[in-house]
């Protein structure tokens, strides 16, 4: 199986997870873009969704499913997103598509997490896949100089084919740090939440995953959290 078939295997698999009647909070990326085609083929099931994007929004309005602001929701059902990285313990990194602030916010208020991810996404460690950090633009030497101290190497993350800042939807920049090994991801998440500057952190530990479905070339794998 391909990658992308793995990927859609799982985005199908966490259409049982969906709650009837209930606003779904939707996550970024090339994953959840699977899920998000899914869920347009049970959208009547559904009272509509929070995204985390405004790509996802647009993506799901594309297929007629009702999107929301979070200020006009009073509670989220179930939120389901993909992962760069995923340990034993649920906790993850995310950010890859730009959207972590956004996923963080939803994740904290939806009552079920459920991580969708191919198979090689497991890690025993968490930090192969450089740590996405997005800070307020002023602060980004400063930052940066901060997460170097930590034992990283931040980049700044910029647009395709440019020198230029990569900009996020809340008009952040986004620093990428490799060479981290991260052994206590909650710890490391509570730090660098604590550097003047940064809006949030790509470690999802704190609040990490309840479920996550793995695609396997030889089937479903799910972990419980």
């Amino acid at each position: 199986m391909t990658q992308d078939e793995l990927k859609q295997a799982v985005a199908r698999a966490a259409i049982d997870y969906v709650v009837d009647g209930e606003i779904i909070g939707v996550g970024t990326g090339s994953t959840a873009n699977f899920f998000i085609d899914e869920l347009a083929r049970i959208k009547d099931r559904i009272k509509g969704t929070v995204a985390s994007s405004e790509a996802t929004a647009a993506r799901l309005r594309g297929h007629g499913i009702p999107v929301y602001d979070l200020n006009d929701v009073s509670s989220i059902a179930v939120y389901i997103d993909g992962a760069d990285e995923i340990n034993a313990g649920g906790a993850m990194i995310k950010g890859g598509g730009a959207a972590l602030t956004r996923e963080k916010i939803v994740a904290s208020v939806s009552k079920k997490f459920v991580c969708i991810a191919d198979g090689s996404k497991l890690v025993h460690v968490l930090g192969k896949f450089p740590l996405p950090v997005e800070v307020i633009p002023m602060a980004r030497a400063a930052v940066m100089r901060q997460l170097e101290a930590l034992g990283g190497q931040p980049r700044l993350r910029t647009k395709a084919g440019s020198s230029d800042p990569f900009i996020t939807d809340n008009g952040g920049e986004i620093i990428d740090v490799a060479g981290l090994s991260i052994v206590d991801p909650v710890a490391l998440e509570t730090q660098i939440n604590q550097i003047v500057g940064v809006i949030a952190v790509g470690l999802f530990a704190q609040r990490g995953a309840n479920v996550c479905l793995l695609g396997r070339p030889d089937g479903l794998q799910t972990l419980t959290f």
